[in-house]
């Protein structure tokens, strides 16, 4: 069965979205890098077997991305191992971070249909 939003309701949603919340939490209290200091969890995706999961996060300074994809990938054994004591699972997934472009794109979009459409 399909949600309005497009995504299924099953477990694995449920699971993403609780690892979201678990992460957004971790980044926010236990992490110390400051190359992750100003990012934001916008979607976690988990595969069907629990296996890895895809977590898309976007930056306030666009010109700090890099440097945030970066203190995420050294961070995801920690953020990894966290998770573990928090959600009680046969296996933790994995974690992969990548940049969520779509933030980026719709604001750009924003922009463009204000520029098109001028008000009066």
């Amino acid at each position: 069965m399909k949600r309005a939003s497009g995504r299924s309701s099953g477990r694995p949603q449920k699971l993403a979205d609780l690892i979201q919340r678990e992460l957004s939490g971790l980044l926010q209290r236990e992490l110390r890098d400051p190359r992750v200091g100003m990012i934001t969890i916008t979607a976690v995706d988990v595969s069907p077997d629990f296996s890895h999961a895809k977590v898309l996060y976007t930056a306030l300074d666009p010109a700090h991305v890099e440097e945030a994809g970066k203190g995420l990938k050294r961070a995801a054994g920690f953020l990894r191992s966290q998770l573990a004591k928090r959600i009680k699972l046969y296996t933790t997934p994995e974690l992969r971070f990548e940049y969520d472009v779509s933030v980026e794109r719709g604001d750009r979009l924003s922009r463009l249909i204000d520029a098109a459409n001028p008000k009066k």
